[in-house]
């Protein structure tokens, strides 16, 4: 049986617990949500890295090598980035960098006929569009993992980090879907042009000089944004 001074000492601790926790909330200044979410994207970068490494031997085209060579170290600077300041939840020893790509942004549309796709029986029939297309898939994948992290993160900082590293996973992806297209792994199809004139004609703006006042205000410079994306410095 529970006496009269054992209630109160449970009271008194429960009440202590209370306080404590907002103290410790801002002591770790991360949210349960924001932990679990950038887990998830961190393993699914380390695990990018690893797979680049393998790639790395397996690739045969020189161009294609070119680009795991120069994306891997990046991804790995991104990966030690995001992981200092999810650890620490202070300001990164350095700031993310831009990743610039090499592929001009020149798109070849047209579909050529081409045997039909199907697993592969064995590891010697990996080739070079396989692996660029697993890498095209590492790419997207990052950049939406992240997109769905940074949107709920609690530390400002590492919102900010997965926040400008989504365009460069984008840039990467990109680069990739490039190469694939000059090589005929990635084609693009179009449609007639009576169709592609009516769905693209299909909306028109809004109209009014208020909605369109508002909107000037609320949206960014986006010639400044493109400019200091080089120089970007972590607030």
């Amino acid at each position: 049986m529970i006496t009269q001074q054992q209630q109160n000492n449970m009271q008194t601790a429960s009440t202590n617990n209370m306080m404590a926790s907002p103290n410790m909330a801002r002591t770790v200044n991360h949210g349960a949500h924001e932990i679990l979410d950038v887990h998830e994207v961190i393993s699914g970068t380390l695990g990018t890295i690893d797979q680049y490494l393998m790639f790395e031997q397996q690739i045969k085209d020189p161009e294609l090598k070119d680009i795991v060579v120069r994306q891997r170290p990046f991804i790995t600077d991104q990966y030690n980035v995001l992981v200092e300041c999810f650890k620490t939840g202070q300001d990164p020893s350095h700031p993310t960098s831009s990743y610039m790509m090499k592929q001009s942004n020149d798109v070849v549309y047209g579909m050529k006929s081409s045997q039909p796709t199907k697993p592969k029986q064995s590891a010697a029939e990996i080739d070079d569009k396989c692996l660029s297309s697993l890498m095209l898939g590492c790419m997207k994948s990052s950049a939406q993992t992240m997109t769905m992290a940074a949107g709920e993160a609690t530390n400002p900082i590492v919102r900010r980090v997965l926040q400008d590293s989504i365009p460069n996973y984008l840039e990467m992806a990109y680069e990739i879907f490039l190469y694939q297209n000059k090589k005929e792994f990635y084609q693009v199809p179009q449609l007639k042009e009576e169709d592609t004139q009516q769905l693209l004609n299909s909306f028109a703006t809004s109209g009014g000089s208020q909605g369109i006042q508002g909107t000037t205000q609320g949206m960014p410079n986006m010639q400044g944004m493109q400019s200091n994306q080089q120089n970007r410095i972590l607030q």
